[in-house]
Protein backbone atom coordinates (compact mmCIF):
# COMPACT_ATOMS: atom_id res chain seq x y z
CA UNK A 1 0.00 0.00 0.00
CA UNK A 2 2.72 2.36 0.74
CA UNK A 3 4.35 1.75 -2.75
CA UNK A 4 1.22 2.43 -4.70
CA UNK A 5 1.08 5.78 -2.57
CA UNK A 6 4.34 7.06 -3.37
CA UNK A 7 3.82 6.16 -6.70
CA UNK A 8 0.41 8.11 -6.84
CA UNK A 9 2.35 10.71 -5.25
CA UNK A 10 5.08 11.04 -8.17
CA UNK A 11 2.42 11.12 -10.95
CA UNK A 12 0.84 14.44 -9.34
CA UNK A 13 3.67 15.95 -8.39
CA UNK A 14 4.64 15.34 -12.49
CA UNK A 15 1.27 16.56 -13.29
CA UNK A 16 1.34 19.87 -10.98
CA UNK A 17 4.99 20.75 -12.54
CA UNK A 18 4.87 23.39 -15.10
CA UNK A 19 5.72 22.32 -18.95
CA UNK A 20 9.34 23.45 -20.59
CA UNK A 21 9.47 27.00 -21.83
CA UNK A 22 11.15 26.53 -25.35
CA UNK A 23 12.10 29.50 -27.62
CA UNK A 24 10.82 29.63 -30.69
CA UNK A 25 11.51 31.31 -34.47
CA UNK A 26 8.55 31.94 -36.74
CA UNK A 27 9.51 30.41 -40.19
CA UNK A 28 9.15 32.86 -43.27
CA UNK A 29 10.69 32.49 -46.64
CA UNK A 30 12.83 34.56 -48.48
CA UNK A 31 15.35 35.02 -51.09
CA UNK A 32 18.70 33.54 -49.87
CA UNK A 33 22.31 34.38 -52.32
CA UNK A 34 23.91 30.69 -52.44
CA UNK A 35 28.13 31.66 -51.76
CA UNK A 36 30.27 29.34 -52.49
CA UNK A 37 33.66 29.50 -51.69
CA UNK A 38 36.31 28.09 -53.87
CA UNK A 39 40.35 28.50 -53.25
CA UNK A 40 41.80 31.18 -56.02
CA UNK A 41 45.43 32.24 -57.37
CA UNK A 42 45.89 35.78 -58.63
CA UNK A 43 47.24 36.25 -62.39
CA UNK A 44 48.59 39.29 -64.30
CA UNK A 45 46.34 40.62 -66.70
CA UNK A 46 48.46 41.28 -69.06
CA UNK A 47 52.23 40.09 -69.35
CA UNK A 48 54.63 41.13 -72.28
CA UNK A 49 58.22 39.67 -72.77
CA UNK A 50 60.97 42.56 -74.04
CA UNK A 51 63.15 41.26 -76.81
CA UNK A 52 65.85 43.37 -78.75
CA UNK A 53 64.49 43.88 -82.08
CA UNK A 54 68.55 44.74 -83.46
CA UNK A 55 71.85 42.98 -82.61
CA UNK A 56 74.32 45.21 -80.51
CA UNK A 57 75.83 45.84 -76.99
CA UNK A 58 73.79 47.35 -74.08
CA UNK A 59 74.84 51.10 -73.57
CA UNK A 60 72.68 51.15 -70.92
CA UNK A 61 69.70 50.00 -68.78
CA UNK A 62 67.02 52.90 -68.31
CA UNK A 63 65.04 51.45 -65.50
CA UNK A 64 64.76 50.66 -62.24
CA UNK A 65 64.19 46.89 -61.59
CA UNK A 66 60.61 46.26 -60.02
CA UNK A 67 59.49 49.67 -60.80
CA UNK A 68 56.26 50.77 -62.74
CA UNK A 69 56.77 51.47 -66.62
CA UNK A 70 54.47 53.11 -69.01
CA UNK A 71 53.90 52.40 -72.21
CA UNK A 72 55.95 53.74 -74.50
CA UNK A 73 58.33 54.39 -71.98
CA UNK A 74 62.94 53.71 -72.58
CA UNK A 75 63.89 50.73 -71.41
CA UNK A 76 67.34 49.82 -72.91
CA UNK A 77 69.86 51.86 -74.56
CA UNK A 78 71.74 49.79 -77.72
CA UNK A 79 75.09 51.33 -79.12
CA UNK A 80 74.46 53.03 -81.98
CA UNK A 81 78.03 52.77 -83.47
CA UNK A 82 77.03 50.54 -86.52
CA UNK A 83 73.70 52.34 -87.30
CA UNK A 84 74.96 55.33 -87.35
CA UNK A 85 76.87 54.86 -90.05
CA UNK A 86 74.38 52.70 -92.11
CA UNK A 87 72.35 56.09 -92.07
CA UNK A 88 74.97 57.96 -93.38
CA UNK A 89 75.85 55.32 -95.95
CA UNK A 90 72.17 55.16 -96.94
CA UNK A 91 71.91 59.39 -96.82
CA UNK A 92 75.36 58.92 -99.74
CA UNK A 93 73.25 56.40 -101.58
CA UNK A 94 69.74 58.54 -101.92
CA UNK A 95 72.42 61.26 -102.79
CA UNK A 96 74.12 59.17 -105.91
CA UNK A 97 70.77 58.11 -107.26
CA UNK A 98 69.20 61.24 -107.42
CA UNK A 99 72.49 62.60 -109.18
CA UNK A 100 71.97 59.23 -111.39
CA UNK A 101 68.54 60.56 -112.13
CA UNK A 102 69.75 63.68 -113.72
CA UNK A 103 72.18 62.77 -115.79
CA UNK A 104 69.52 59.96 -117.48
CA UNK A 105 67.21 62.95 -117.72
CA UNK A 106 70.29 65.05 -119.49
CA UNK A 107 70.98 61.70 -121.57
CA UNK A 108 66.95 61.80 -122.79
CA UNK A 109 67.22 65.04 -123.59
CA UNK A 110 70.39 65.04 -125.89
CA UNK A 111 68.62 61.62 -127.40
CA UNK A 112 65.74 63.56 -128.31
CA UNK A 113 67.78 66.56 -130.19
CA UNK A 114 69.86 63.89 -131.67
CA UNK A 115 66.59 62.62 -133.46
CA UNK A 116 65.42 65.86 -134.51
CA UNK A 117 68.94 66.14 -136.00
CA UNK A 118 69.06 62.88 -137.77
CA UNK A 119 65.16 63.75 -138.65
CA UNK A 120 65.82 66.90 -140.54
CA UNK A 121 68.97 64.76 -142.02
CA UNK A 122 66.66 62.53 -143.57
CA UNK A 123 64.24 65.11 -144.93
CA UNK A 124 67.04 66.83 -146.74
CA UNK A 125 67.77 63.45 -148.19
CA UNK A 126 64.92 62.30 -149.34
CA UNK A 127 64.20 66.07 -151.22
CA UNK A 128 67.58 65.66 -153.30
CA UNK A 129 66.57 62.23 -153.98
CA UNK A 130 62.75 63.67 -155.60
CA UNK A 131 64.72 66.64 -157.29
CA UNK A 132 67.25 64.35 -158.59
CA UNK A 133 65.12 61.56 -160.15
CA UNK A 134 63.50 64.04 -163.06
CA UNK A 135 67.07 64.80 -164.31
CA UNK A 136 68.30 61.13 -164.43
CA UNK A 137 65.46 60.55 -166.21
CA UNK A 138 66.48 62.85 -169.18
CA UNK A 139 70.26 61.91 -168.50
CA UNK A 140 70.80 65.30 -166.85
CA UNK A 141 73.03 63.92 -164.33
CA UNK A 142 74.76 60.41 -164.46
CA UNK A 143 73.43 57.61 -162.80
CA UNK A 144 76.41 57.48 -160.33
CA UNK A 145 75.15 60.87 -158.53
CA UNK A 146 71.57 59.68 -158.22
CA UNK A 147 72.73 56.30 -156.48
CA UNK A 148 74.54 58.42 -154.03
CA UNK A 149 71.28 60.78 -153.27
CA UNK A 150 69.78 56.84 -153.08
CA UNK A 151 72.24 55.64 -150.32
CA UNK A 152 72.03 59.21 -148.46
CA UNK A 153 68.88 58.68 -147.98
CA UNK A 154 69.21 54.92 -146.24
CA UNK A 155 71.89 56.43 -144.62
CA UNK A 156 69.67 58.95 -143.14
CA UNK A 157 67.09 56.62 -142.37
CA UNK A 158 68.97 54.41 -140.58
CA UNK A 159 70.26 56.83 -138.05
CA UNK A 160 66.48 58.38 -137.64
CA UNK A 161 65.87 54.63 -136.07
CA UNK A 162 69.49 54.88 -134.38
CA UNK A 163 68.40 57.89 -132.69
CA UNK A 164 64.75 56.29 -131.65
CA UNK A 165 66.74 53.14 -130.00
CA UNK A 166 68.75 56.25 -128.21
CA UNK A 167 65.95 57.72 -126.88
CA UNK A 168 64.21 54.21 -125.59
CA UNK A 169 67.44 53.51 -123.42
CA UNK A 170 67.67 56.73 -122.09
CA UNK A 171 64.20 56.53 -120.77
CA UNK A 172 64.92 52.90 -119.61
CA UNK A 173 67.76 54.80 -117.72
CA UNK A 174 65.39 57.42 -115.93
CA UNK A 175 63.04 54.52 -114.95
CA UNK A 176 66.31 52.94 -113.56
CA UNK A 177 67.34 55.98 -111.61
CA UNK A 178 63.63 56.47 -110.54
CA UNK A 179 64.07 52.86 -108.76
CA UNK A 180 67.27 53.60 -107.83
CA UNK A 181 66.22 56.27 -105.69
CA UNK A 182 63.15 54.15 -104.40
CA UNK A 183 65.98 51.69 -103.49
CA UNK A 184 68.23 54.41 -101.59
CA UNK A 185 65.42 55.46 -99.68
CA UNK A 186 63.93 52.83 -98.45
CA UNK A 187 67.17 51.44 -97.43
CA UNK A 188 68.02 54.80 -95.28
CA UNK A 189 64.19 54.26 -94.08
CA UNK A 190 65.48 50.65 -92.61
CA UNK A 191 68.64 51.97 -91.50
CA UNK A 192 66.53 55.19 -89.18
CA UNK A 193 64.22 52.21 -88.30
CA UNK A 194 67.23 50.38 -87.12
CA UNK A 195 68.59 53.25 -85.15
CA UNK A 196 65.36 54.06 -83.62
CA UNK A 197 65.45 50.64 -82.63
CA UNK A 198 68.34 50.59 -80.45
CA UNK A 199 66.38 52.43 -77.76
CA UNK A 200 63.99 49.25 -76.15
CA UNK A 201 60.94 50.52 -75.13
CA UNK A 202 57.95 49.30 -73.06
CA UNK A 203 54.90 47.66 -75.02
CA UNK A 204 52.85 47.75 -72.31
CA UNK A 205 52.21 49.80 -69.05
CA UNK A 206 52.84 47.67 -65.84
CA UNK A 207 55.50 46.50 -63.29
CA UNK A 208 58.97 45.00 -64.57
CA UNK A 209 60.60 41.94 -62.47
CA UNK A 210 64.20 41.46 -62.76
CA UNK A 211 66.57 42.29 -65.43
CA UNK A 212 68.35 39.27 -67.70
CA UNK A 213 71.03 42.15 -68.89
CA UNK A 214 73.60 44.97 -67.83
CA UNK A 215 75.47 47.42 -69.49
CA UNK A 216 78.03 46.06 -72.03
CA UNK A 217 75.29 42.56 -72.53
CA UNK A 218 75.71 41.53 -76.43
CA UNK A 219 72.04 40.74 -77.45
CA UNK A 220 70.78 39.94 -80.53
CA UNK A 221 67.14 40.36 -82.46
CA UNK A 222 65.05 37.28 -81.79
CA UNK A 223 67.11 35.71 -78.82
CA UNK A 224 64.96 33.48 -76.55
CA UNK A 225 65.39 34.86 -73.49
CA UNK A 226 64.02 38.44 -72.80
CA UNK A 227 65.46 41.44 -71.24
CA UNK A 228 63.04 41.74 -68.78
CA UNK A 229 59.08 41.02 -68.53
CA UNK A 230 56.21 43.46 -68.20
CA UNK A 231 53.27 42.52 -65.92
CA UNK A 232 50.23 44.99 -66.17
CA UNK A 233 48.30 44.62 -62.35
CA UNK A 234 45.63 47.32 -62.61
CA UNK A 235 43.49 45.38 -63.14
CA UNK A 236 44.32 41.66 -62.29
CA UNK A 237 43.00 38.18 -62.85
CA UNK A 238 41.81 35.41 -59.84
CA UNK A 239 41.71 32.01 -61.61
CA UNK A 240 39.28 29.75 -59.76
CA UNK A 241 38.89 26.11 -59.51
CA UNK A 242 35.52 24.58 -59.34
CA UNK A 243 34.81 20.84 -59.66
CA UNK A 244 32.67 19.65 -62.39
CA UNK A 245 30.68 17.49 -59.87
CA UNK A 246 29.61 21.20 -57.87
CA UNK A 247 28.90 22.87 -61.26
CA UNK A 248 26.85 19.96 -62.03
CA UNK A 249 24.87 20.03 -59.01
CA UNK A 250 24.19 23.79 -59.60
CA UNK A 251 22.81 23.07 -62.94
CA UNK A 252 20.16 20.97 -61.98
CA UNK A 253 19.36 23.02 -59.33
CA UNK A 254 18.88 25.80 -61.65
CA UNK A 255 16.65 23.95 -64.46
CA UNK A 256 14.46 22.40 -61.94
CA UNK A 257 13.79 25.53 -60.71
CA UNK A 258 14.89 25.38 -57.13
CA UNK A 259 17.26 27.95 -57.32
CA UNK A 260 18.12 31.08 -59.85
CA UNK A 261 21.39 32.30 -61.06
CA UNK A 262 23.33 34.31 -59.37
CA UNK A 263 25.54 37.07 -59.56
CA UNK A 264 28.77 37.95 -61.13
CA UNK A 265 30.33 39.41 -58.30
CA UNK A 266 33.08 38.23 -56.73
CA UNK A 267 33.97 38.59 -53.06
CA UNK A 268 38.21 37.89 -52.08
CA UNK A 269 39.59 36.92 -48.90
CA UNK A 270 43.06 37.44 -48.38
CA UNK A 271 45.87 35.29 -46.66
CA UNK A 272 45.71 37.18 -43.62
CA UNK A 273 41.75 36.94 -43.65
CA UNK A 274 40.75 40.58 -44.64
CA UNK A 275 38.59 41.11 -47.07
CA UNK A 276 39.60 42.83 -50.28
CA UNK A 277 37.97 46.09 -50.66
CA UNK A 278 36.52 45.72 -53.65
CA UNK A 279 34.25 43.18 -55.35
CA UNK A 280 35.22 41.82 -58.62
CA UNK A 281 33.87 40.30 -61.45
CA UNK A 282 33.38 37.09 -63.39
CA UNK A 283 34.91 37.36 -66.37
CA UNK A 284 35.39 33.95 -67.81
CA UNK A 285 33.76 30.31 -67.19
CA UNK A 286 35.72 27.55 -69.46
CA UNK A 287 33.66 25.55 -71.19
CA UNK A 288 35.35 22.51 -71.01
CA UNK A 289 36.61 19.84 -67.61
CA UNK A 290 40.53 19.45 -67.29
CA UNK A 291 40.93 15.36 -67.41
CA UNK A 292 44.14 15.48 -64.30
CA UNK A 293 41.90 17.60 -62.06
CA UNK A 294 38.16 17.23 -62.65
CA UNK A 295 37.96 20.57 -62.77
CA UNK A 296 36.62 23.73 -64.20
CA UNK A 297 38.18 27.03 -63.90
CA UNK A 298 36.71 30.44 -63.51
CA UNK A 299 38.36 33.62 -63.95
CA UNK A 300 37.43 36.95 -62.63
CA UNK A 301 38.85 40.78 -62.97
CA UNK A 302 39.39 42.54 -59.64
CA UNK A 303 40.44 46.53 -59.85
CA UNK A 304 44.37 46.82 -58.30
CA UNK A 305 45.01 50.12 -58.27
CA UNK A 306 46.78 49.87 -54.78
CA UNK A 307 48.63 47.07 -56.05
CA UNK A 308 47.65 44.92 -53.39
CA UNK A 309 47.15 41.92 -55.08
CA UNK A 310 50.07 40.11 -56.49
CA UNK A 311 50.53 37.53 -59.27
CA UNK A 312 50.72 34.23 -57.82
CA UNK A 313 48.84 34.92 -54.65
CA UNK A 314 46.48 32.49 -52.95
CA UNK A 315 43.22 33.50 -52.19
CA UNK A 316 39.64 32.54 -50.98
CA UNK A 317 36.75 33.88 -53.28
CA UNK A 318 33.45 33.78 -52.49
CA UNK A 319 30.92 33.58 -55.41
CA UNK A 320 26.94 33.78 -55.95
CA UNK A 321 26.58 31.03 -58.37
CA UNK A 322 22.85 31.15 -57.28
CA UNK A 323 20.05 32.30 -55.37
CA UNK A 324 17.76 30.01 -53.57
CA UNK A 325 13.89 31.32 -53.82
CA UNK A 326 11.59 30.32 -50.92
CA UNK A 327 14.15 29.12 -48.04
CA UNK A 328 14.39 29.83 -44.68
CA UNK A 329 17.34 31.02 -42.16
CA UNK A 330 17.72 28.52 -39.22
CA UNK A 331 20.00 28.83 -36.61
CA UNK A 332 21.93 25.88 -36.40
CA UNK A 333 21.20 25.50 -32.73
CA UNK A 334 17.52 24.29 -33.75
CA UNK A 335 18.97 21.52 -36.28
CA UNK A 336 19.89 18.02 -35.23
CA UNK A 337 21.07 14.97 -36.96
CA UNK A 338 19.53 11.16 -36.69
CA UNK A 339 21.59 8.35 -36.60
CA UNK A 340 21.06 7.61 -39.97
CA UNK A 341 22.63 11.79 -40.58
CA UNK A 342 19.03 12.76 -41.40
CA UNK A 343 18.54 16.41 -40.69
CA UNK A 344 15.37 17.25 -38.39
CA UNK A 345 13.97 20.31 -36.10
CA UNK A 346 11.33 20.51 -33.81
CA UNK A 347 8.43 22.49 -34.31
CA UNK A 348 5.72 23.56 -31.72
CA UNK A 349 2.20 22.33 -33.08
CA UNK A 350 -0.94 24.12 -32.53
CA UNK A 351 -1.91 22.89 -29.65
CA UNK A 352 1.32 23.71 -28.35
CA UNK A 353 3.38 19.96 -28.47
CA UNK A 354 6.30 19.17 -29.88
CA UNK A 355 6.56 17.87 -32.96
CA UNK A 356 9.82 16.29 -35.56
CA UNK A 357 10.15 17.70 -39.21
CA UNK A 358 12.76 15.81 -41.26
CA UNK A 359 14.44 19.07 -43.37
CA UNK A 360 16.45 19.62 -45.99
CA UNK A 361 19.59 21.47 -45.80
CA UNK A 362 21.39 23.47 -48.47
CA UNK A 363 24.32 25.48 -47.36
CA UNK A 364 24.66 28.57 -45.10
CA UNK A 365 24.32 31.92 -45.13
CA UNK A 366 25.69 34.33 -42.50
CA UNK A 367 25.87 31.82 -39.66
CA UNK A 368 22.66 29.88 -40.27
CA UNK A 369 21.35 26.94 -42.28
CA UNK A 370 19.53 27.47 -45.11
CA UNK A 371 16.45 25.05 -45.34
CA UNK A 372 14.94 24.35 -48.59
CA UNK A 373 12.62 21.53 -47.61
CA UNK A 374 10.64 20.27 -44.69
CA UNK A 375 9.20 23.89 -43.10
CA UNK A 376 6.09 25.53 -43.84
CA UNK A 377 5.55 29.61 -43.50
CA UNK A 378 4.57 30.10 -39.66
CA UNK A 379 6.58 27.55 -38.35
CA UNK A 380 7.33 27.71 -34.65
CA UNK A 381 11.09 26.16 -35.06
CA UNK A 382 12.31 25.51 -31.62
CA UNK A 383 15.73 27.07 -31.17
CA UNK A 384 16.82 27.12 -27.44
CA UNK A 385 15.54 24.39 -25.17
CA UNK A 386 15.20 21.68 -27.32
CA UNK A 387 17.74 18.96 -25.74
CA UNK A 388 15.13 18.98 -22.95
CA UNK A 389 12.08 17.99 -24.29
CA UNK A 390 10.38 15.00 -26.71
CA UNK A 391 8.05 14.50 -29.25
CA UNK A 392 4.24 15.29 -28.01
CA UNK A 393 5.43 16.62 -25.04
CA UNK A 394 3.49 20.31 -24.32
CA UNK A 395 5.65 23.23 -23.76
CA UNK A 396 5.73 26.74 -23.85
CA UNK A 397 6.86 28.70 -26.48
CA UNK A 398 8.57 31.99 -26.08
CA UNK A 399 9.82 34.36 -29.38
CA UNK A 400 13.05 34.20 -29.46
CA UNK A 401 14.61 38.11 -28.75
CA UNK A 402 17.36 38.01 -31.54
CA UNK A 403 16.82 34.89 -33.91
CA UNK A 404 19.62 36.14 -36.12
CA UNK A 405 23.48 36.44 -34.84
CA UNK A 406 25.25 39.30 -35.58
CA UNK A 407 26.42 40.00 -38.90
CA UNK A 408 29.89 40.11 -40.24
CA UNK A 409 29.45 44.05 -40.74
CA UNK A 410 27.47 46.92 -40.09
CA UNK A 411 25.84 47.11 -43.47
CA UNK A 412 25.32 43.69 -43.74
CA UNK A 413 23.23 44.07 -40.62
CA UNK A 414 20.50 46.23 -42.26
CA UNK A 415 19.81 43.97 -44.93
CA UNK A 416 17.66 41.41 -45.83
CA UNK A 417 19.03 38.29 -47.55
CA UNK A 418 17.08 39.36 -50.73
CA UNK A 419 18.71 42.77 -50.14
CA UNK A 420 21.81 41.25 -50.07
CA UNK A 421 21.71 39.36 -53.08
CA UNK A 422 20.96 42.50 -55.38
CA UNK A 423 24.12 44.22 -53.24
CA UNK A 424 26.26 41.50 -54.18
CA UNK A 425 24.43 42.14 -58.42
CA UNK A 426 25.93 45.68 -58.18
Amino acid sequence: DKKEDAAGDAAAAQQQMPPSVVNVQTVTFDTVPQVQTFAGRTAAYQTADVRPQVNGIIDEVLFREGSNVKKGQPLYRINTDNYATSITSGQAAIAQAEANYQTALANNANAKADLASRQASLSQAQNDLQRLQGLVAIDAISKQQYDQAQTAVRTAQAAVQSANAAIGQSQAGIESAKAGIQTAKAGLQASTLDLNRTIVRAPISGRTDRSSVTAGTLVSSGQPTPLVTISRLDPIYVDISQSSSELLKLRQQISAGKAKTGMNSVELVLEDGSTYPVRGELALSEAKVDESTGAVTLRAIFPNNSNILLPGMYVTARLTQSVITNAALIPQSAVTRTPKSETQVYIVDENNKIQVRPVTINGTYQGQWVVTDGLQAGDKVVIIGGAKVKPEQEVIAKPLENPNPAPATKEAAAKTPQQAAQSAAK
